[in-house]
């Protein structure tokens, strides 16, 4: 449920591990957008570019994030996993991989907001697969 652009006061960590969607909006305003994601076990994201700044903060997993200015040329790449916080500009290439044993829990921050208010994906299968 999207509860932006209201004032609002959560646990995020614990919202984005009660969270079993691939994707599901928590908040959206007019510059600022939080996305809940459970990217299951050994399942990667497309490689993609967004016109937002990101914030991703890992809850819970351990993954591997690569990132460049080309798309054919993700030069960028780091392990991560609980605790870990990954600051993306807008317009930089990036993929998401997931490489533990269990869902990695994730949230993102996007400024200005990324996808459309309340947008939410049941399975990674059944949407578009960036983070």
């Amino acid at each position: 449920m999207d509860y932006g652009p209201n004032p609002f006061v959560t646990n995020i960590n614990w919202d984005t591990l009660q969270n079993n969607y691939y994707r599901s909006t928590l908040w959206t305003a007019e510059h600022l957008q939080i996305m809940l994601i459970s990217l299951p076990v050994a399942q990667r994201s497309d490689v993609e570019i967004n016109s937002s700044d990101q914030f991703i903060s890992i809850v819970e997993g351990q993954g591997v994030i690569e990132t460049g200015l080309d798309k054919d040329n993700l030069d960028f790449r780091v392990r991560v996993s609980d605790g870990y916080a990954i600051m993306l500009a807008a317009n930089t290439w990036h993929r998401f991989y997931n490489i533990g044993s269990t869902p990695i829990k994730l949230y993102v921050i996007y400024g200005p907001p990324q996808w459309p208010k309340g947008t939410e994906v049941e399975t990674f299968e059944s949407g578009e697969n960036e983070i």
